[in-house]
């Protein structure tokens, strides 16, 4: 195997305009060397990052992007708030620079007060806080990431990728009983909605590559908003518009492991004015899986917060339908976000209609499943996690949807190790590529929580080994969510059947609500961000 077969090459980027694949003297549009772990749910990822905003000292540099941010979240206990950790840190000197998504009205269920109020408390502690508008209508900026470097301490830098925003609801762990500081969502979710969500730790040179991408955000010459309502009310606010300038970038960090890891982005084609690094827009996110799905043969997994848009999932479908003996895993929410009489509907119609596809082309070799934790309640899949014949893994900010592959602003890291995991399959694919320890850790981790695989640790290695073959791991949770599903409609009677998956049915949308949730959901919930001509000709 050759990393090229499943990583983008410099071209396949089809940008141009951005540093990340010409800033290395090899010209690799990836990096070598590096430590990438996957911190499983926002209490591990918060207990880890507060720990090393606490070690910075005056002269570090502290950046990060989030697409919400709750100055009152706490990243562990008392005193831990999330504005209180970042105010302290610019307090001790420490460069603290953040890009936060200015966001739309509180009451559209958004979070503009929120965002404003942190990005206020920054400022005023030293530190600097830009609230980012530059997106295209109704759009977002959604990637999720913090960098800590250290000059003079590299074995220290780090940096932060995934799915987990600093903000409510986030901080729950593997029991799933929820953030004590929540926000509202559906009611099947109760009044503290469990959450399942991923985010990478990444150590050696990609620490780097992250930092360019913040840098080529920051460093954006438009206005902060072209909204001269939007800019009204920041004057009145007293925001901070414009962005003072960054210390120079510090060398990349050592190698320190066998990961190779590849960003990938989403920004739209941003009408008027284009970014100075994506003039047109970059999709190599979507590039991305469309490269990886190609070599598709044994078993995807997939954990999504939506995984809908048929126009998305058609790489999905012709890879099952192409390779007769791959399977697919979906874990989802099992209730959307929203349940209401108009948002319910808008939310399901581009699911309905992407499960439908994958099942044309993989019948039984697709199977979708939603989480409950020990007390029945729905568990929220806020993960974005993608694994390919545990060779290829990703974890970004990205979902399986249109909006995320074209129209928000996205990052995603997409990992291959260089160190094989003997265990047998060892070749899953049957491409010579090998199964690979990171992918295929990443995705036994994932599956032994959603199984209960827990007790004592031979146990769990005996549990994990079996997981290994696809065949076999597609029908233990076949069989888990069946026991589960059986012993809910007995009325819970007898012992509680190990696991936490049920196996998701899409509801029945009548032909009223597909012909009037449909036009809501293409325009608001799941718009295209492409090129008027990719669009035409239906590519990324």
């Amino acid at each position: 195997m050759t990393r090229a077969e499943w990583l983008l090459a410099t071209d396949e980027r089809d940008n141009t305009a951005t540093r990340l694949d010409v800033r290395r003297p090899d010209g690799k549009a990836w990096s070598d060397g590096n430590q990438a772990r996957a911190l499983v749910h926002g209490a591990a990822y918060f207990r880890e990052l507060l720990a090393g905003i606490r070690e910075m000292h005056s002269g570090d540099l502290l950046l990060f992007t989030d697409w919400r941010g709750d100055p009152e979240e706490r990243l562990a206990g008392q005193g831990t708030e999330i504005a209180t950790v970042l105010c302290q840190a610019a307090r001790r000197h420490v460069v603290v620079k953040g890009l936060l998504w200015r966001s739309h009205l509180d009451g559209l269920r958004f979070s503009e007060k929120e965002n404003r109020r942190l990005g206020a408390e920054i400022e005023e502690a030293g530190g600097e806080c830009l609230l980012d508008m530059r997106v295209r209508p109704g759009g977002s900026h959604h990637q999720k990431m913090v960098v800590l470097r250290h000059p003079g301490r590299p074995e220290l830098d780090v940096a932060y990728v995934g799915g987990i925003d600093l903000c409510r609801n986030r901080n729950d762990d593997a029991t799933h009983r929820g953030d004590r500081q929540s926000t509202p969502m559906a009611s099947a979710y109760g009044p503290h909605p469990p959450w399942h969500d991923v985010q990478l730790a990444l150590r050696g040179p990609v620490v780097g590559d992250v930092e360019v991408v913040f840098r080529e955000r920051w460093q954006d010459p438009a206005p902060l908003s072209r909204s001269p309502v939007t800019r009204l009310r920041a004057l009145m606010h007293r925001e901070d518009p414009d962005a003072d300038s960054l210390p120079p970038q510090a060398t990349d960090p050592e190698p320190c492991g066998t990961h190779t890891v590849q960003l990938l982005r989403t920004y739209p084609n941003r009408l008027l004015r284009g970014y100075p690094f994506a003039p047109d827009g970059e999709r190599s996110i979507a590039r991305g899986y469309l490269k990886a799905l190609e070599r598709a043969r044994s078993l995807i997994y997939v954990e999504d917060q939506y995984l809908w848009s048929p126009r998305v999932v058609a790489c999905f479908a012709r890879a099952l339908s192409e390779n007769p003996g791959l399977l697919m895993i979906g874990v989802i929410p099992t209730v959307p976000e929203q349940d209401g009489r108009l948002s319910g509907p808008m939310n399901l119609v581009g699911r309905v209609t992407a499960l439908e596809e994958l099942r044309r082309a993989g019948g039984d070799r697709v199977a979708v499943y939603g989480l409950e934790n020990h007390a029945g309640t729905p568990v929220y899949v806020h993960a974005k996690v993608c694994v390919v014949d545990d060779v290829w893994a990703s974890v970004g900010s990205d979902n399986i949807n249109l909006r995320s592959w074209t129209h928000d602003s996205e990052l995603s890291c997409a990992v291959i190790d260089e160190s094989r995991d003997l265990r047998g399959p060892r070749d899953p694919g049957g491409l010579g590529d090998g199964a690979r320890v990171f992918a295929r850790e990443l995705r036994l981790g994932l599956m032994g929580e959603h199984l209960d695989a827990q007790g004592a640790e031979g146990q769990r290695a005996t549990a994990a080994d079996a997981l290994c073959d696809p065949a076999t791991a597609f029908g233990v949770f076949e069989e888990a969510a069946a026991a589960l599903d059986a012993w809910h409609e007995a009325g819970g009677r007898g012992p509680r059947p190990p696991g936490r998956l049920r196996r998701y049915a899409p509801p029945d949308l009548s032909g009223a609500q597909r012909v009037l949730a449909t036009p809501l959901h293409h325009v608001l919930v799941d718009p295209d961000g492409r090129p008027l001509g990719m669009r035409r000709r239906k590519t990324f």
